[in-house]
């Protein structure tokens, strides 16, 4: 099992930016390079920009923020774990001690809603990263991003695997009454040992089950997200997932087909045969099989869904479950039309 506790990476992969690594040999035989895993880490910083357009046709948004870099949650298939080399830092552990603290972030978004030329849109907190990931109990940048959104009529979309966000219930209740909210809950796995190993530091699927039925009792809207789909770990339990989440007051679903692109392939292959051996080989070949012989894809339109026998099934059960559970039923949206700056005085024409 693993040797990092509460870690989903149990290695740091170079980072390609980098000229120059150093690397660590014969560890066996030197105690010195034995050391224990560091705490996390919360780095400050101003950062220049905060909203940013999203071109992909694969996922359902137009815009998203981040208040945070990096995710302590450690879910060791994560895709935003390449964008921590863009910092300086590993996909590896790294991305998982070294947070990024964009401590101006609710100034930025002030200002970006304020631009005349804003033409509304809905907005995605959590497009890389977790919003309600342990940070956000200390610098509640989330909270003050969704007052702001509140006061400025803007829409949002909300994706987490953190019970955090239930802390934030009442505004998102006065945002939901003007379908100025939607609230995606991420749950990969109901088997409480996988998601030890796989999603070391996120709450329970018991818990998030709990914040669906909150909100949703609440009347905001609220969906599930089965991210991703693992053929040989958790494919099996796609159609319990949905079950557990429409019966929770989930009203719609998706999913995605695990790719490991950039350093998530080795991370996740040095996971996969360290936590279960007897079985990885299998995994790792469905995963090529649902990439066309490869574990990474990169191709708008098939990276998210994958493609062949395995694929195609997964796609046919969230179509048959979610018609069964009454998920994705409605043509539900957004407010985009209530969108005002306070103070500003309205146009006639």
């Amino acid at each position: 099992m693993s040797n990092k506790k509460g870690r989903g990476a149990q290695i740091n992969t170079i980072n390609r930016f980098d000229q120059q690594t150093i690397s660590r040999e014969h560890i066996e035989a030197i105690d010195d390079w034995t050391e224990p895993d560091p705490a996390t880490r919360y780095i400050e910083q101003e950062s220049k920009s905060l909203v940013n357009k999203v071109d992909s046709v694969d996922v359902n948004m137009f815009y998203s923020m981040n208040p945070y870099q990096g995710c302590e949650h450690g879910c060791v298939y994560c895709y935003a774990r390449n964008s921590h080399e863009y910092w300086g830092f590993s996909a590896g552990l790294d991305f998982e001690r070294n947070i990024i603290i964009k401590k101006n972030a609710p100034d930025l978004l002030r200002r970006f809603l304020m631009k005349p030329g804003w033409e509304c849109k809905p907005i995605s907190i959590s497009g890389n990263t977790d919003c309600y990931q342990p940070a956000e109990q200390k610098y509640r940048i989330t909270r003050r991003l969704l007052e702001i959104c509140n006061e400025f009529n803007q829409p949002v979309g909300i994706i987490t695997k953190n019970a955090g966000v239930l802390r934030d219930k009442d505004i998102l209740v006065k945002m939901g009454e003007r379908k100025l909210v939607s609230v995606l809950v991420s749950i990969t796995s109901l088997d409480e040992n996988l998601r030890r190993v796989m999603e070391p530091r996120t709450t329970t699927a018991v818990q998030r089950l709990r914040v669906i039925r909150e909100l949703s009792a609440a009347g905001i809207r609220v969906g599930v997200m089965a991210a991703p789909i693992i053929p040989g770990l958790n494919d099996h339990e796609f159609a319990a997932i949905l079950e557990a989440a429409a019966e929770a007051g989930a009203s719609y679903a998706s999913y995605t087909f695990v790719r490991l692109n950039g350093a998530v392939k080795l991370i996740f292959h040095d996971w996969l045969y360290t936590n279960f051996p007897d079985r990885a080989d299998k995994v790792w070949h469905s995963i090529e099989e649902g990439h066309g012989g490869k574990v990474n894809d990169s191709r708008f339109g098939t990276r998210m869904r994958g493609e062949g026998v395995v694929a195609d099934l997964i796609s046919q059960q969230l179509k048959k479950f979610s018609k069964m559970h009454g998920l994705n039923q409605d043509r539900w949206q957004l407010d985009t039309q209530s969108f005002s700056v306070p103070g500003r005085q309205m146009k006639l024409f």
